[in-house]
């Protein structure tokens, strides 16, 4: 959309989430919003299209944000417009033994997207820095060399996460992975709308959970976390961006124009051409198509 500023929510060196705008409506109505959308999502899906036939390039797209921020709406209304076979969605629950097992990037690894296609992850590797963060006790789960008590877990630590995260990235990166990462700026108020309105809402009540309540009294040290996960792996290749998430259909405008616009510059991707063996016989494969008609 010509009125979105996408470098305006780009993060290049580092932000205070504090100072950062959790709203932002355009002056747009709601209806004129989602009319923008579905021009949006439109061309992102024939550029999907695209991206699939040319094969060589994946995209990677990861959603962060407290609870009721929006992440499940926002997949569902950008991507509706996708074949379904070229893009796929994982949300990171609490970690299985299976997964407890290996390291903490290992399940990540396994549901990367393939070349060509799209993958969308709702929660992220970025959880390892935010909710284990703010509860530490969780690593002692992971049984790692050395960490015994949390104690052990120190800023050094984090720092390493932040670094070993920065290589994964990299890594993905260097091998051919478009990467977007979304953090859903929600202010403390909408979210305790939001919550009110599960609560009053018959059909929304199997989204509410007791845990949302004691998450929230952690607020200020979450933003904290995300602060510093943010300000640490922002990087050229790997770019946060900051949507204000107060408005969901302005927020799922914002986040596919900048899909849009930023893929757009990949003038490499293209519907790939015909051998110049077929291209140069296909009038010949037209008329036996057409000459059946006449058997």
């Amino acid at each position: 959309m010509d009125y979105i500023n996408t470098e305006k929510y780009r993060v290049h060196e580092s932000i205070q989430i504090s100072k950062v705008p959790s709203f932002e409506d355009f002056g747009k109505t709601d209806k004129q919003l989602k009319k923008d959308l579905s021009k949006v999502r439109r061309e992102l899906g024939e550029f999907q299209d695209i991206l699939y036939a040319h094969n060589k390039y994946s995209v990677l797209i990861c959603l962060q944000g407290m609870d009721t921020a929006g992440k499940d709406s926002l997949v569902r209304e950008v991507f509706k417009d996708f074949n379904v076979r070229g893009v796929q969605v994982h949300s990171f629950k609490v970690p299985t033994e299976l997964e407890l097992d290996h390291n903490y990037l290992w399940r990540h690894y396994l549901v990367l997207p393939a070349k060509g296609k799209f993958g969308v992850f709702n929660r992220t590797h970025y959880e390892n820095v935010l909710v284990t963060r703010v509860h530490p006790e969780y690593i002692l789960n992971e049984r790692i060399p050395g960490i015994h008590n949390v104690d052990d877990i120190d800023q050094k630590f984090w720092d390493k996460r932040f670094e070993q995260i920065n290589n994964f990235e990299r890594h993905l990166h260097e091998n051919g992975t478009i990467i977007f990462k979304f953090f859903l700026h929600l202010s403390k108020e909408e979210q305790r709308q939001r919550l009110l309105r599960r609560l009053a809402l018959r059909e929304k009540h199997w989204k509410f959970s007791p845990g949302d309540l004691k998450e929230r009294k952690l607020w200020d040290k979450y933003q904290y976390c995300y602060e510093e996960a943010i300000n640490n792996t922002t990087k050229e290749h790997a770019p946060w961006y900051t949507i204000p998430a107060d408005s969901k259909k302005a927020a799922r405008v914002i986040v596919a124009s900048i899909l849009l616009e930023r893929l757009k510059k990949y003038k490499d991707i293209k519907e790939p051409t015909l051998e110049a063996e077929i291209m140069a016989n296909l009038d010949d494969y037209e008329n036996q198509l057409r000459s059946e008609r006449n058997n």
